[in-house]
């Protein structure tokens, strides 16, 4: 093959790495080169303090405070997501979508996995990929089905993260530490009874420990309700023997669903 047909192949594959996947405008557009060009802007002359008012150096806010306290304000799920939306955070130049829940809320069943992926950011819906599809064929294997009201089959859907990261690239862990908040208010407001969490990532972010190989399958407790860490069906799809243990999990999910009161 052509030795610049190779150069150029490499350099797509990179961008779609990065996350670049698809072209927004007609034209290429050097961004660089608009930098070059752009004059300078003149440096504003600093106000002078007031005599009587000394300075105080104030350093940046704490990005989990400030999660705690909106999340703390919300008082229902469409205050909540108002309040993931505007919340400031360096994936969101990056993402198309705000991706918040899917389902019915109130749904005996929350299930909660990591971040959304592509078909998640064109679509504005958690779990709507190859592993989403998963998922869906996972859930009705139980007779649960998202698209269903009725409390006997619901499931309500959301992620750790409400924004795409570049590249589908795993939470990283200060970014899982700032949504936390949000993520355990968003259990209480949408209130459960029982958690499915799906991945390495919400298990962090729900029970403060990874190791999704090791955990999966036992029982625990997340935001005071009953917790079940399985694996995240991208995993499976990638991973098929371990479905034979993801289908142990679903049954006993099935079963602790059914013994509900």
């Amino acid at each position: 093959m052509d030795p610049a047909l190779l150069h150029a192949r490499a350099a797509l594959d990179w961008l779609l790495e990065l996350g670049a996947d698809e072209a927004i405008g007609e034209d290429p557009v050097n961004r660089y080169d608009l930098a070059a060009r752009a004059p300078a802007p003149a440096p504003a002359a600093p106000a002078a303090p007031p005599m009587s008012a000394p300075a105080v150096a104030t350093g940046p806010a704490d990005p989990v405070a400030t999660a705690r306290a909106l999340a703390r304000e919300a008082r229902d799920l469409a205050a909540l997501a108002a309040a993931m939306e505007g919340f400031d955070c360096e994936l969101r130049p990056g993402a198309r979508s705000f991706v918040f829940a899917d389902g019915t809320a109130g749904a005996p069943l929350m299930v909660v996995g990591e971040a959304p992926g592509r078909d998640e950011d064109i679509q504005g819906k958690p779990f709507v990929g190859a592993a989403g599809q998963l998922l869906d064929k996972m859930l009705a294997a139980i007779g649960r089905d998202r698209t269903d009201p009725d409390p006997a089959r619901a499931v309500y859907i959301s992620n750790v993260l409400p924004w795409r990261p570049p590249g589908n690239r795993r939470p990283e862990t200060p970014e899982i530490d700032r949504w936390r908040p949000f993520l355990q208010r968003h259990i209480e407001l949408a209130a459960p009874r029982v958690v499915l969490i799906m991945g390495n990532s919400p298990a962090i972010a729900l029970l403060n420990r990874g190791g999704i190989t090791q955990i999966r399958g036992q029982w625990t407790e997340a935001v005071g309700r009953p917790a079940l860490p399985s694996f995240h069906p991208s995993y499976l799809l990638r991973n098929p023997p371990a479905k034979r243990e993801a289908w142990a999990d679903l049954l006993s999910l099935h079963a602790r669903l059914r013994a509900l009161p």
